[in-house]
């Protein structure tokens, strides 16, 4: 005997309600799609305390690198639907699709968005006994030198790439670029002078910025960052268009329960909340995206920014591996 459509959905209802219930019971995995130490494993790291409260059990943070962050990202798309999955990503989510030919998930399809979570401006740095003293400076002895000077990044995809991709269309020179398995490579080498500049997030070049172990030049938000308040943004130096935020959200797999999903927005609303998550961001130049941790705002953010990198790459000639 065949049992009917309606009782069906009401079984799979029921079980998911149970489910969700009962959920979590135990720790759950946080895939961040980056090396360990890097910028948004900083984020990701402090947000997973965050949110321990609200959820009653740990969140284990797995660094999962390589290819520009499709590696890990792929990793969540395949993973079992149940919340014990999450994947922390950052702008690179909406990159993918024009940087590779096939990211393994689909940005649209495979997942379920839980929210975002910051907004985070970069820098401009050098090795720390480069020539140039300002932003003005900067430029002016890239352009008399641009077959010598290196531009270290992350890896294609990266939020170093992306912004060294911009800063070189701004200046119009094309920069030698160097890049790295991840952000900790490539900041060692240019700690070490083994490079030239370096285009990273404040989440990981504050610390160095404030120990002079780096020279900066300018950050990439519309205003100053409070926390590194003498350097001036790249609007402020001649360049009214350059503005580079990279934000951060949240993904479960698609087919996730509701009630699951449900719980795990009220967790990321409630970690952001914190005042200690608060003061952690505010201290790395990051802004908490309060009222935009909700799906509808991730969702939103993503089918803008696809088709805005798109045609920045095929403006610069970037082709997709």
């Amino acid at each position: 005997m065949k049992l009917s459509s309606a009782l069906i959905v009401g079984t799979m209802l029921a079980a998911g309600a149970a489910h969700a219930a009962d959920y979590p019971d135990h720790s759950i995995n946080m895939v961040v799609p980056f090396s360990a130490g890097g910028p948004t494993d900083n984020v990701a790291r402090s947000l997973a305390e965050a949110m321990r409260p609200t959820l009653g059990q740990t969140i284990v943070v797995e660094n999962k690198a390589g290819a520009g962050g499709t590696i890990g990202t792929s990793q969540i798309a395949r993973a079992k639907p149940d919340g014990y999955s999450i994947l922390l990503m950052h702008i690179g989510f909406s990159t993918a699709p024009s940087l590779y030919k096939n990211p393994n998930y689909d940005a649209k399809t495979s997942f379920q968005p839980i929210g975002l979570v910051v907004d985070v401006p970069m820098t401009i740095i050098a090795r720390s006994d480069f020539p140039a003293n300002n932003i003005k400076e900067l430029i002016e002895y890239i352009k008399a030198n641009k077959d010598k000077v290196s531009l270290a990044n992350a890896g294609i995809g990266a939020a170093s790439h992306l912004c060294g991709t911009m800063f070189s269309q701004a200046i119009g020179v094309d920069l030698l670029t160097v890049p790295y398995k991840g952000t900790g490579p490539a900041m060692n080498d240019l700690l070490g002078k083994q490079v030239d500049l370096l285009c990273d997030q404040t989440t990981n070049t504050t610390q160095h910025i404030k120990a002079g172990t780096v020279k900066a030049y300018a950050v990439t938000s519309k205003e100053r960052v409070s926390t590194l308040p003498n350097l001036p943004t790249m609007q402020e130096s001649g360049f009214k268009d350059f503005e580079v935020g990279i934000w951060h959200g949240m993904w479960a797999p698609a087919g996730t329960p509701k009630p699951v999903t449900d719980k795990l927005i009220s967790a990321l609303q409630a970690g952001m909340a914190t005042p200690d998550f608060q003061k952690r961001m505010a201290a790395l130049g990051a802004t908490v995206l309060t009222s935009e941790a909700n799906p509808e705002a991730l969702t939103k953010k993503v089918e803008q920014q696809v088709p805005q990198w798109a045609d920045l790459f095929k403006k610069v000639g970037v082709q997709a591996q």
